[in-house]
């Protein structure tokens, strides 16, 4: 089945003023950068890859407008990078409603091969990463006072098996854990905190380190008979930061029918 038509903006986070970790090239953080901007969003984006991060700064910058876009390069396994990154958004946009946490990595090793050093650069960008963002993006959404969005991206890999993920399954898993416990806290002070599952969103970085085995198998799986577009993910994340989605906190909700 052939992907459906792209959806155009509908104003539906106006004002808002948002930060994308991972948000530089084709995948679903640069997807959601841009359905914000389409969206009336103000946007700093954030990439541990400064060359491709300035350009797509500068291309969404010249299709929106330099006033709207910003970026600063962040890596999510350095703290003080994650403060800079919302302490950007803060200064430039008077304000900060809107974290989407993207940042993962992911790689492919069975538990008897994995080391100890794939174990952890994993699970440190993909589970420590997103703590450390939605740790900074609580303290300042909760000192500003209005409320605010967090969403994070997990995987259905977090609720089922895939031989050779067991590090990047358990981190997702852990995002999973993170949002609930997250969204709990968050509530009394008025913020939402909820995370996307999606399963395969394709985009180039995805087939240079899987195989076309692989993609073919898992497309296969999938109801429609072909991988997510990066931007139908982003379109249920703008779903989850948007007033559409009010009463929504603690929730993962699969972009997939393969999650179980």
């Amino acid at each position: 089945m052939d992907a459906p038509r792209y959806v155009s903006g509908h104003g539906l986070l106006a004002g808002r003023g948002a930060v994308v970790t991972a948000a530089a090239g084709a995948g679903i953080g640069g997807a959601t950068a841009r359905r914000f901007l389409e969206e009336g969003a103000r946007v700093v984006i954030g990439d541990a890859h400064a060359r491709r991060l300035g350009e797509t700064e500068r291309a969404l910058a010249e299709e929106f407008g330099a006033d709207r876009v910003a970026a600063l390069p962040c890596d999510v396994t350095d703290e003080e990078q994650v403060r800079a990154l919302l302490a950007l958004a803060e200064r430039l946009h008077g304000g900060l409603d809107i974290v989407v946490n993207n940042a993962g990595l992911g790689g492919t090793a069975t538990l008897t091969e994995m080391t100890d050093e794939q174990w952890a650069k994993v699970v440190d960008v993909t589970l420590n990463g997103t703590f450390r963002c939605t740790r900074a993006a609580l303290r300042s959404l909760r000192a500003a006072g209005r409320g605010g969005v967090v969403v994070n991206n997990a995987s259905v890999v977090g609720w089922r098996a895939q031989s050779g993920q067991a590090h990047y399954a358990a981190a997702k898993a852990g995002v999973m854990a993170l949002t609930r416990c997250a969204a709990i806290e968050a509530a009394e002070y008025g913020v939402r905190v909820n995370a996307v599952a999606p399963s395969l969103a394709m985009h180039p970085h995805l087939v240079k380190v899987t195989s076309a085995e692989l993609l073919d198998e898992l497309t296969a799986k999938e109801a429609f008979g072909r991988c997510a577009e990066p931007w139908e993910v982003a379109n249920v994340i703008v779903f989850l930061a948007s007033g559409y989605s009010s009463y929504m906190t603690g929730e993962v909700v699969a972009v997939s029918s393969q999650h179980a």
